[in-house]
């Protein structure tokens, strides 16, 4: 069986069985900052473990994508070194949300384990937590396995948490004993060890508890069944093979690999763990970029662009000097198309992010071994035989060098690292890592609200139609907490069961507004959007008093509204103009749509510049005159992406979407609201492009009446310098042009005749040269008003002399500038560095610099006529 057959046999298996089908999440944890990445099939699900979000089924299967390249799960220092370790992979599980427990749970595994997947039970082990009698016990009796192959472990290896916190439980692993050959040789050796004979298959989590960051253990509100069981693993199995590399899901990529380099799998054990590496972080690269994830140098970013540089490194080890990596992940998308076609689609988006990537780390990689070979040889020189753990962290951080790598360069030498010392700046690097992706979206969600979701409520949102209802005031909420009533003067939020008010989501702003009911009124200041689509209204109570079960008002205010609709449409339209202006290779990255600008992010890898982004302005206004209408419809999601629909990266779909179209110009899903025409948008203006990141490029843009009042004042401000230079605005242009080069003509007369000035004041100042101890010395004075200009003066001083030593000074009104150089011949004896340090602490200041070379400063310029005069007697010393 291949890949793709164990993964359908899987969810089939389940679904037969009364399962829902759950399409795999993101590898960016939706609305969660305790997680870096998706690292298990349970995490989208954590909510519903909590009691907080109610689903429509109580059990579930699902192939999931998941990373574990950072936080308590970090496979990466492991990836090529073992068969088994990877840092992207597919776990494949099925849930049970208060449904079946254990025994069902135990009863699923092993019949799937054994007769779906046909793996002989005398191969086969158990483990358990070692207080679990319970599972033991259905273990024995159900399974019918041995007793002497159930194991009793302890907590580090049965007990299961997602994080730090969080649900969590108890866990049972079925592991199949892959042979002496494969073990480690030792006569302890047995289920648990960390050697490969004992191979885990399938964990079994009884989740029962909910940690909090204390460490604290709550139960659960239902004890649930959390499952995960590695694709990769599994396929290694049934095909007969101890090692994941050896299967279809990775030979494909080795094979490339092998083509480019011109080595292969087996041709020694240096040569395999480049192999692995490269083949592992190709895929976890391809669907990292693919979920949205950019490299950066913070958070889920900075984990990216060190799987890409350590993939890049061991590519060094085969040879490759040239980009590749970007071809071995383009082998991920044909591989994993069946089950990931959003991947292929994105082929050739995620490498050009890759190809972008491997460039600018090209030179940053020979920098960096040129770094390290400088350090390790003034270790060597210093009679240092332990590398010092600050530096094997900054080779890791700053180029991307594993540690085992370093480890290489430096095993012929007898020499060893400070792994102790390198732990301890990793463990600094983590915690500000984990502040970087914490504090950029970490929001904790308040009890209240929790309590509305377990319960399965949900707001009802009917602004796409309506901007004004009449509702029921489902909850009040203060600081966190319900309230009973709440009144004048409170900030408070407020729920209710229908509202015409746009919560926050998509890029798109909530909505303003006023809540009002008898003798109420409720200024509206924002609306923003719980993760199960719970619409909260923030604000402030202006007059009376408010209690939940009242009935109230709810008017949006109607201009901001159109102003931010306007944007929301004028934003398809930009982003269907960028993929026809610049290629498919455009992909939105982020955005931001308010009433007073739009906000777009987009993939490319260079500047537009003026002429570019006329044209994109151009074909956004030729649509907006075409006064198209927009049709939007809601429909389930498996059938909106058939129609090639756009769907944006960073966005959770649920089963069913709106997908809204601009003629055949546009197609999104999009949950935002729109206008209903796009000659409703008026005019549509760019105000400006620019970087935001490695390869993401971001315009700013205006439309409707604040585009018209932006185009105006332009003009204004245009006609006014027109009338100011005596000119007309379309003579604009010529007229400054002429003016800059009258500019620079003046500039090189007045430098001629600074130049002459400088020349008189050089041959007067080189009368004043006086010897000593056979060396030509020049102290002087001068006027010159910038510490550049002072250097200029005292190398032409110099090389007019051709042998001696020059100090020179000069004063501006609060400040002494020192300058002091030295010919070739006399840097046996004499310093510029040591000169002008001596001579600056005359004038309250300090400096220093090179042999030849050193300039300094003081804060008492009334005392640089005595710090000159000093030179003769420094000199005189042999400084």
């Amino acid at each position: 069986m291949t890949g793709d057959d164990l993964r359908s046999r899987f969810l089939a298996y389940f679904e037969q069985r009364g399962h829902t089908i759950v399409k795999s999440s993101s590898l960016v944890p939706d609305d969660d900052p305790t997680l870096l990445f998706t690292n298990a099939g349970m995490v989208q699900f954590k909510r519903t473990f909590l009691g907080e979000d109610k689903r429509p089924y109580v059990r579930a299967a699902s192939s999931q994508k998941c990373v574990r390249a950072g936080g308590k799960h970090n496979d990466l220092e492991n990836v090529g070194h073992t068969g088994r370790h990877h840092t992207f992979f597919e776990m494949m599980g099925n849930f049970s949300f208060g449904d079946y427990f254990k025994e069902r749970g135990i009863e699923l595994a092993w019949d799937l384990v054994t007769r779906g997947y046909g793996i002989p039970e005398e191969r086969l082990w158990v483990s358990v937590y070692e207080k679990d009698d319970e599972a033991h016990r259905l273990w024995s009796s159900h399974t019918g396995i041995p007793e002497d192959r159930i194991v009793r472990l302890g907590e580090k290896d049965n007990f299961w948490s997602m994080g730090d916190t969080g649900p969590c439980g108890p866990c049972s692993e079925i592991l199949i004993d892959q042979g002496e050959a494969i073990g480690c040789g030792r006569p302890e050796c047995r289920v648990g060890c960390d050697c490969d004979r004992y191979l885990e298959l399938w964990n079994l989590v009884f989740m029962e508890f909910n940690r909090d960051e204390y460490g604290r253990m709550t139960p659960l509100p239902i004890p649930s069944i959390d499952t995960g069981m590695g694709l990769e693993r599994i396929a290694a199995v049934v095909r007969g093979v101890t090692n994941n590399y050896e299967t279809d899901l990775f030979m494909p990529i080795i094979k490339e690999i092998e083509t480019l380099s011109g080595h292969t799998l087996g041709e020694s054990p240096k040569i395999d763990v480049s192999i692995k590496v490269i083949a592992d972080h190709s895929r976890a690269a391809a669907f990292l970029i693919g979920d949205g994830v950019l490299p950066s140098n913070e958070g889920r970013g900075y984990v990216l662009r060190r799987i890409l540089r350590r993939a890049i490194r061991y590519g060094r080890t085969l040879g490759l000097t040239r980009p590749f990596l970007h071809q071995t992940a383009g082998r991920v998308s044909q591989v994993m198309k069946m089950a990931y076609p959003e991947l292929l689609e994105a082929d050739a988006y995620i490498k050009n992010i890759i190809k972008n990537e491997e460039v600018r780390f090209l030179g940053t990689l020979d920098t960096g071994l040129r770094a390290l070979e400088d350090a390790l040889s003034e270790l060597k020189a210093r009679d240092v035989s332990k590398v010092p753990g600050d530096l094997i962290f900054k080779m890791y951080d700053t180029y991307g060098f594993p540690v085992d790598i370093i480890q290489d360069i430096v095993r012929d030498d007898g020499t060893t690292l400070d792994m102790a010392g390198f732990e301890a700046a990793m463990d600094q690097q983590r915690i500000r890592s984990r502040i970087a992706w914490k504090g950029a979206d970490a929001q904790e969600t308040a009890e209240a609200y929790k309590a509305l979701s377990a319960r399965g409520i949900q707001t009802d949102f009917v602004g796409y139609d309506l901007t004004s209802i009449d509702s029921e005031v489902l909850m009040v909420v203060r600081d966190g907490k319900a309230l009973e009533l709440a009144g004048t003067g409170d900030s408070i939020e407020l729920v209710t069961a229908k509202t015409p008010f746009y919560g926050e989501a998509g890029g798109q702003v909530g909505d303003r507004g006023r809540i009002t009911g008898p003798g109420f009124e409720m200024d509206v200041y924002d609306t923003v959007k719980h993760p199960n689509n719970i619409i909260i209204h923030k604000g402030k109570v202006l007059r009376g008093s408010i209690a939940t079960g009242e009935r109230v008002t709810l008017s949006v205010d109607q201009g901001r509204c159109l102003a931010t609709k306007r944007n929301h449409t004028a934003t398809h339209l930009l982003h269907a103009v960028l993929r026809r202006a610049l290629g498919d290779h455009v992909k939105q990255s982020g955005s931001l749509v308010g009433p007073d600008r739009l906000r777009f992010d987009f993939t490319h890898f260079s500047a537009l510049d003026t002429e570019t982004l006329q044209e994109i302005e151009s074909l956004v206004n030729d649509r907006i005159r075409q006064n198209i209408s927009l049709e939007i419809e809601e429909m389930d999601a498996e059938d909106a992406f058939k129609t090639g629909a756009t769907a944006l990266f960073e966005e959770k779909y649920g089963d069913r979407v709106r997908l809204v179209a601009i003629g055949d110009f546009s197609k999104e899903l999009c949950g935002g609201t729109h206008t209903e025409r796009t000659g409703d948008i008026g005019l549509f203006k760019i105000v400006s492009e620019g970087s935001v990141a490695a390869g993401v490029r971001r315009i700013e843009a205006l439309t409707g009446t604040t585009a018209v009042a932006y185009t105006q004042e332009a003009f204004h401000t245009l006609r006014t310098l027109a009338e100011t230079l005596k000119t007309k605005p379309e003579e604009l242009t010529d007229r400054l042009h002429r003016i800059m080069e009258h500019e620079k003509t003046l500039e090189k007369e007045l430098a001629a005749i600074k130049a002459k000035a400088q020349t008189e004041v050089s041959d007067r100042v080189l009368s004043e040269i006086k010897v000593i101890n056979g060396v030509s010395v020049l102290a002087q004075e001068v006027s010159v008003d910038t510490a550049a200009g002072l250097r200029d003066l005292a190398d032409r001083l110099k090389a007019k002399m051709k042998s001696g030593i020059v100090v020179l000074g000069s004063r501006t009104p609060d400040k002494a500038l020192l300058v002091a150089v030295v010919t070739k011949d006399h840097l046996d004896r004499y310093h510029a560095g040591q000169i002008v340090k001596q001579v600056a602490a005359v004038v309250g200041g300090g400096g220093g610099g090179r042999p030849d070379m050193a300039q300094a400063g003081g804060s008492k310029p009334e005392k640089l006529p005595e710090a000159l005069a000093g030179v003769f007697d420094i000199i005189a010393k042999g400084c």
